[in-house]
Parts: structure tokens; C-alpha cells; sequence
């Protein structure tokens, strides 16, 4: 492992010497403002936007400058292993690829692309239910590498039912259940441009190629007079909307016709669920074996329910700032939940990682991994599958220095003791 993150380091350094740069920029900074400058202005506001004032998105990644590292000296850290038990496997890295929808946006290879990347690392890879490429492909292109399903509960349990089946057929490890989305937050930059790519049929390839679903969608592309829509106009409805994944500007016109727009408004209508409540955790157990992850967990209190109700592993998170204006960072709320599960179910982290180093710090306050997002977006935008392979491995490198020069040669070595707060 060691060796790796040499390797990545110095082959940077080595290339330099002949001209030659990153694949993509190693400062995060930087890295950022480049994927805006190639993006388009929606892709980019829906990427890097939050809710409201983006308070919490600023606040997201603020919280790791309270919390600093204090190095042992003196240490023989010449070998060094980032490796973790989790999923019943042994990952080479703490780190997950986080959920993100509507990859299209960002580039045309989509999950394809971030899936290969996954693959030659290693790295697990959760699967958005607003993916812009059927979990099946992305699973194929996966291989063997370890993935998890994010199921957003939809309000028709068809869906639900033959999310959660489907999810089980491609060998998902577990099921993420995401909490902090059955309403639509505030997201004013996509406000100002009027733009939900929801609506243009972009983000909804797990929908369009759901048996359950496309049988909402059929019944409901019917003429006014309450006849069946004759059957070609059926098939337009999956292929149209399987061409706008890769074509979304040309589906505007296609839109108003009323097949397609018999499937954006299905989706619209079964997307989400604001109706559930702990009770209903009952009703997803009984549909499958698989492990069952809650993501959206904030407050201790919600932690220990969800240990009551019998759940296998809680992700904190604030949907990277994108739900709630003004809400609590992550980082800040991720002690208490650590405290109050005790170690009785693994606890992952998300929002607001953006280094090495971040990754640090949330594993010695207690997260058993971390799921990075929006990197490897910007690099996915900027490079493909050789983008999101080289801001994950900068991730990975940047981790492997960190517990080196912090003193340590594990990751469950790296405990609260390793940092003090800023003053």
C-alpha cells in the first residue's frame, strides 16, 4: 500500500521534470474552478449548488478547520495500510465513491465512467437511484468491485419493491436508504435558471428502465378520451427517453409530445415519499437480506432510533448542503452520533470531504469510512474515467501522508486523541 502512494506522488513530480502536468488539478481550489469553467452554467449549478444561501455547504466544509491534527514524532510508520472492514469485505481504503445523480451532465460516459474508475481502484461505488445509466450497466462495468444501492423511497411501492429487487440482483453489499430528500430543497441557482433536469428526463435512467414503473408511466401516456395509447407511441416512451440521456438538449421539443411527458411526470409524481416514518423500515426488511444503511442521520437521538429499529449502518450526512440553508455541518454533528451508536453499527461519513486530510479528520472523529462526492465529479467532468481514477488517488495519497507524518500506520489508529479543536 505504501508504495502506491509513493508512486502517485512521485509520478507526479517525475512528469513535471518533462513538462508534463496532472491529469487534473491536485488543489482542490483549483480542480474546482476548472470543472466550472468546462461545465455548462446548469450541470455546474446543480454539481456545486446548495440550498438557500449555500450556508451549509460553506459550513460543510468550514468544520474541518476547527478540528487540527497534533503529530507523534518518532514513530515507525515506514509501512502503512489504509485498509477497513466494512460490508463484510476488506477494502483497500476508507473511502466510498458518495451517491450523484444526473452524471450525464457532467459527462456524456456517465456511471460508465466512474464505474471503471471504482474498478481499477478498488473502491466501492454507491449507485444513485438518479442515475443517468441503469444500475445494470453500471454494475457490469463495476466487475467485482464491491457497490451499494441508494434507494430514494419512492410514494408507489412497486417501485420501491423492484428498486430494492433489482438492487439485490446486481450483488449490492447494501442498501442506502437516503432520508433527507423526500421533499425538494431550495436550490436557488437551479431556481434562477428554471432547471430541474428531473423534468427534461435527465437523472431517471433507473426509472425509464424499471419494469414497475414504465407500467406507471404506459398507464398514464393514455389519449384524453381515456383510450390506450396505441402501442409505437408506448415504445417512444422508452426510447426517447433512453435518447435524451445522451442527447438531453435535443429532448425540449420531444417533450411536449405526450409520451415522454407521460414519464417525467410519473417520475415526478412517485419520486419521493414525505409520509414514512420509522415504522415503515419494517416494510423494507421484510423485502430483502441485504444490509440496510440510513443516510441523512444528523442527531443522536435519530441514531439510536435507527439502532432500536434494527438498522445494519448509519451515514451522517446533510446531502452535501443541498436540502437545508443554515443546518448543522456534518462534521460537527458526526461525534454525538458516534457516541450515542457505540460502535454497535459502523458509521460512514458524508459532506463537505474535499482532501486527504479531510478524510483524517472525520475518521479520527469516529467514521468507520468516508464517501467522497463532488471531486470526483469535477474530475469526471474534466477527464472522464481518467479524471474521477486521479482525484480519488489524490485523495488516497494525500490520506496515506497524513497518517504517515500524523504517526500513525492503520486507520484504526487514527482516534480522536490526534486532534484538538482551533481556538
Amino acid at each position: 500500500m505504501v508504495s502506491i502512494r509513493r508512486e502517485i506522488q512521485g509520478a507526479i513530480y517525475r512528469a513535471g521534470v518533462f513538462g508534463h502536468r496532472p491529469v487534473v488539478p491536485v488543489e482542490p481550489a483549483a480542480l474546482e474552478a476548472a470543472a466550472e469553467r468546462r461545465m455548462s452554467p446548469e450541470a455546474w449549478a446543480y454539481v456545486a449548488g446548495g440550498a438557500g444561501q449555500h450556508r451549509t455547504v460553506r459550513a460543510n466544509t468550514d468544520a474541518f478547520a476547527r478540528h487540527r491534527i497534533v503529530p507523534r514524532m518518532l514513530v515507525d510508520v515506514g509501512e502503512r495500510d489504509q485498509s477497513v472492514e466494512l460490508l463484510g469485505r476488506t477494502l483497500p481504503s476508507p473511502l466510498l465513491l458518495a451517491p450523484i445523480g444526473v452524471l450525464e451532465m457532467a459527462h456524456p460516459d456517465a456511471e460508465h465512467a466512474v464505474a471503471a474508475a471504482a474498478r481499477d481502484l478498488g473502491l466501492p461505488m454507491v449507485i444513485s437511484t438518479q442515475g443517468s445509466v441503469p444500475m445494470e450497466e453500471t454494475a457490469r462495468a463495476l466487475g467485482d468491485t464491491p457497490r451499494l444501492y441508494q434507494l430514494y423511497w419512492s410514494n408507489d411501492d412497486t417501485v420501491v419493491d423492484s428498486f430494492v429487487r433489482r438492487a439485490e440482483a446486481i450483488g449490492s453489499d447494501a442498501l442506502v436508504v437516503t432520508l433527507d430528500t423526500h421533499l425538494l430543497g431550495w436550490r436557488t441557482r437551479d431556481l434562477d435558471l428554471g432547471y430541474l433536469p428531473f423534468a427534461r428526463a435527465e437523472g431517471i435512467a433507473q426509472y425509464t428502465s424499471d419494469p414497475s414503473f414504465r407500467a406507471l408511466a404506459e398507464a398514464r401516456a393514455q389519449h384524453p378520451s381515456g383510450e390506450p395509447t396505441p402501442r409505437p407511441a408506448v415504445a417512444a416512451v422508452r426510447s426517447l427517453l433512453s435518447i435524451a440521456r445522451h442527447y438531453p438538449g435535443k429532448m425540449l421539443d420531444n417533450l411536449r409530445s405526450p409520451v415522454p411527458r407521460a414519464a417525467v411526470e410519473t417520475f415526478l409524481d412517485v419520486f419521493s415519499r414525505s409520509t414514512l416514518t420509522w415504522a415503515n423500515l419494517a416494510y423494507l426488511r421484510e423485502r430483502t437480506s441485504m444490509p440496510i444503511y440510513l443516510k441523512g442521520i444528523q442527531r443522536p437521538d435519530d441514531a439510536r432510533l435507527a439502532i432500536e429499529h434494527g438498522v445494519d449502518g448509519i451515514v451522517v450526512s446533510n446531502h452535501g448542503g443541498r436540502q437545508v440553508d443554515n443546518a448543522v455541518a456534518s462534521l460537527d454533528a458526526l461525534p454525538g452520533v458516534v457516541d450515542a451508536v457505540a460502535g454497535r453499527v459502523p458509521v460512514l461519513f458524508d459532506s463537505g470531504v474535499r482532501s486527504g486530510a479531510d478524510a483524517f479528520v472525520a475518521l479520527a472523529l469516529g467514521a468507520r469510512a468516508v464517501l467522497v462526492g463532488r471531486p470526483w465529479v469535477y474530475g469526471l467532468a474534466l477527464a472522464g474515467a481518467d479524471g474521477v481514477r486521479a482525484v480519488l488517488q489524490h485523495v488516497q495519497a494525500e490520506l496515506d501522508l497524513t497518517m504517515g507524518l500524523a504517526g500513525v500506520t492503520s486507520v484504526d489508529e487514527i482516534t480522536r486523541d490526534l486532534l484538538v479543536s482551533a481556538p
